[in-house]
């Protein structure tokens, strides 16, 4: 039987430090009424560019509150850090270095923070720049003095791209992007890599006197105290939700199936008309890249075939916030309805329908019922189960050759060895569990 985690997420996090979570739309956008799907991107152009002004003795100030932050709200309390020798290399070698991990929670960045602290030797960070725009000024500026920089996700951010490049060139501290971009909280696997990381990896190397080095990491995270209990109550309030009866005596893993195939029937009526048969995996690639079709066709959208669906998804938002912003009443309210449309496609395409059958480990079912929580029940943060332990592992350096900086297939390549090998590490790591 296939085990399904589908679910159409209203939540998302961004990457910084210590992850906030966001909740408001563009102004333009308006209010939303009781139980529509609220974005809480703000789809808008960024209001400014926000600068990192990195300072050692801040970083070396602040080391005990992310200690306390890490325990305390994350309950991370033991962060193992394999293979650190291979970053301390680099760095003595004087590379330029961009650190490329997976991104599957929003404790990330407060996690890596910990090899600065180990090493003595902080980070820069890019960050989405809702998360500077949402907080308030003193926050700002302590992201700022921890190394993050705004970047622009939806649109191309020149002043972001010139930032990191010049870190790579020019700084000793290594630079954090995370290639997925989204949180979709799958720790076991990866999920397409964009191109923006490596088209900056060899932009750097083309103008520097130095090598520049892209590092894989991977990050997992585990459970080392049960969540059981935890995870059979919210399960059942998710039961109760759909006016179901409590299915006690069934495993965690038939109750997850059986109402992932229960969400994802309502969103095939709403698209389709029609419930779909077949493996859910399947059902969910099928619908996933039928709104999607739609979307590219309203907006005359041409799909590049080497482009993957993060992409695709990428260039349907960026249009729609052009919409968004116009004078256009009308404009924008289809722009509000298709930036909706867009979240099912990216949510759909973010959970494999075999992820926990492939392998029914606590993590993998704990990630399912977090997402439920957070989409059905409307959680504004899924709870963490219990004490947990993470695990950062980094690979063999990547040396990257100075190349022409419009040469897409180079920057292709690269972006898929990195994709490869962060798999790779996240695998080794569940070898030795």
């Amino acid at each position: 039987m296939e085990v399904g985690n589908y679910c159409f997420s209203l939540e998302r996090y961004m990457e910084c430090v210590p992850i906030y979570r966001l909740e408001a739309c563009s102004e333009k956008q308006g209010l939303r009424k009781e139980g529509e799907i609220v974005n809480i991107y703000a789809y808008q152009t960024p209001p400014k560019w926000w600068s990192p002004k990195l300072n050692i003795l801040w970083v070396k100030l602040f080391k005990g509150i992310r200690k306390r932050v890490r325990e305390k709200e994350l309950k991370v309390h033991d962060v193992e850090i394999q293979n650190i020798e291979k970053l301390n290399t680099v760095i003595e070698e004087g590379c330029g270095v961009l650190i490329t991990p997976n991104h599957s929670s929003h404790a990330d960045p407060s996690i890596l923070y910990k090899v600065c602290d180990e090493i003595g030797f902080p980070f820069y960070f890019m960050a989405a720049w809702q998360v500077f725009e949402k907080s308030n000024p003193f926050r700002q500026l302590n992201f700022r003095l921890h190394g993050c920089f705004s970047v622009d996700r939806e649109g191309t951010d020149m002043r972001a791209f010139r930032k990191a490049v010049e870190v790579l060139q020019d700084k000793k501290n290594p630079l954090v992007i995370f290639p997925e971009g989204e949180i979709y909280h799958v720790n076991d696997r990866v999920t397409p890599f964009r191109d923006g990381p490596a088209g900056i990896a060899i932009t750097a190397a083309k103008r520097s006197d130095r090598p520049i080095v892209c590092l894989p990491c991977g990050v997992k995270y585990l459970y080392v105290e049960d969540p059981g209990e935890e995870l059979i109550n919210i399960m059942g309030q998710l039961e109760d939700h759909l006016l179901w009866r409590v299915r006690a005596d069934l495993s965690l893993e038939e109750r997850i199936y059986r109402f992932a195939e229960a969400i994802l029937g309502v969103k095939e009526l709403e698209y389709l008309g029609r419930i779909q048969t077949g493996m859910l995996s399947e059902r969910i690639r099928d619908l996933s890249e039928m709104i999607l079709k739609q979307l590219e066709e309203q907006y005359s959208i041409d799909p590049k075939e080497d482009l993957k669906l993060p992409e695709r998804v990428k260039t349907c938002r960026r249009e729609a916030i052009k919409r968004l912003e116009s004078d256009d009443p009308k404009s924008q309210a289809e722009a509000k309805d298709y930036l909706d449309d867009i979240l099912v496609v990216t949510q759909l395409f973010s959970y494999p329908g075999e992820y926990i059958s492939s392998k029914p480990t606590i993590e993998r079912i704990a990630e399912t019922i977090d997402k439920f929580e957070e989409d059905i029940l409307k959680s504004r943060s899924a709870g963490i189960r219990g004490e947990r332990k993470a695990i950062i592992r980094f690979g063999d350096p990547i040396e990257v050759e100075p190349e022409k900086r419009g040469n897409k297939e180079v920057v292709h390549r690269l972006t898929s060895k990195l994709e490869r090998n962060v798999q790779e590490l996240l695998d080794e790591i569940n070898c030795t569990l």
